[in-house]
């Protein structure tokens, strides 16, 4: 996911235009903020030499990247897509399952929206497809950030309306919805069970035990050492409150629309979320356990933290 995010943030290479912004750069800019800012943060602090991973992960420095290398071959188009990726794992019908229903209603809110932005600045398909800017962005996405996805389903090219939307879709619940479904964890779980360090240790020091006759010496020279706690805490408590300054999803002051076209779909687009709101709303008074992660108030506008 954070390599995608990567990919679309060169906004300076994106349908760059010497006269002002596009609406579809309106449309994907609020999405994109402070997401290159998070991903040099985590190089520089994370992952880095001596960085946290090296100091208290059992993956070290370089481990997380065979890891990646190793996830990415199973990277797809259709997993960043809620409505192929739930049907390819046979989610669509459990009703048991929060996450499916919150992120097709958000999915679909996105889409509707984004259609209607695109709707005002391509009138036909062949205007999509003669837009060179539009198709060279999406062919580097795809062959160079990602590596030669499209024998993994990525798009080399943007052949229709429908097309378009249906990428920039994914690329706004990617940065929005789909990030909030791991980052809410942190954020509402995090400081109840992983703070207690036994429950979620960052690394073992043995290897796990293979009988049932292990003594109180063998754990705790299993896991984390005091230093090592220590900083899985701190790293817990960081990533687990909640941020001073949040924007939910839509709700961003900037204003990048001039017409009132586009700030009419804005509008439908608020409306809809805050609709979805109050029925997750709803439904979470009923549950032992409330599912929030989807819940368009608590869905950051852009990967920020």
């Amino acid at each position: 996911m954070g390599f995608l995010f990567k990919c679309l943030m060169f906004l300076g290479y994106l349908f760059p235009h010497v006269c002002g912004i596009t609406t579809l750069e309106a449309l994907l800019i609020p999405h994109l903020r402070y997401t290159m800012e998070i991903n040099i943060r985590a190089r520089t602090g994370l992952v880095s030499d001596f960085g946290v991973f090296d100091r208290v992960v059992s993956t070290g420095g370089s481990g997380h990247v065979e890891l990646l290398k190793r996830a990415g071959a199973f990277l797809t188009y259709s997993s960043f897509c809620p409505p192929d990726d739930l049907a390819d794992r046979g989610l669509l019908g459990v009703k048991s399952c929060f996450y499916t229903q919150d992120a097709l209603g958000l999915w679909k809110i996105i889409s509707r929206y984004v259609a209607g932005i695109v709707s005002l600045h391509y009138e036909t398909d062949d205007s999509v497809k003669e837009d060179l800017e539009l198709q060279t962005w999406c062919r580097e996405i795809t062959e160079v950030w990602l590596l030669g996805a499209q024998d993994r389903g990525f798009p080399v090219s943007l052949q229709s309306k429908h097309q378009l939307c249906h990428f920039v879709t994914m690329c706004i619940f990617t940065c929005t919805g789909q990030h909030s479904s791991s980052h809410l964890g942190q954020v509402l779980i995090t400081l109840d069970w992983y703070a207690w360090v036994p429950n979620a240790p960052c690394t073992m020091r043995l290897p796990p035990p293979t009988t049932k006759d292990v003594t109180l010496e063998v754990v705790m020279a299993t896991l984390p050492n005091f230093h090592q706690a220590s900083l899985q805490m701190s790293i817990t408590w960081q990533l687990g409150r909640r941020q001073p300054i949040m924007v939910a999803l839509g709700q961003h002051e900037e204003e990048y629309f001039s017409g009132p076209e586009p700030k009419a779909v804005l509008k439908k687009f608020r409306e809809e979320l805050a609709a979805l709101d109050k029925d997750i709303e709803i439904r979470n008074a009923k549950l032992d356990l409330p599912y929030e992660y989807q819940q368009p108030s608590l869905v950051e506008n852009s990967v920020a933290i």
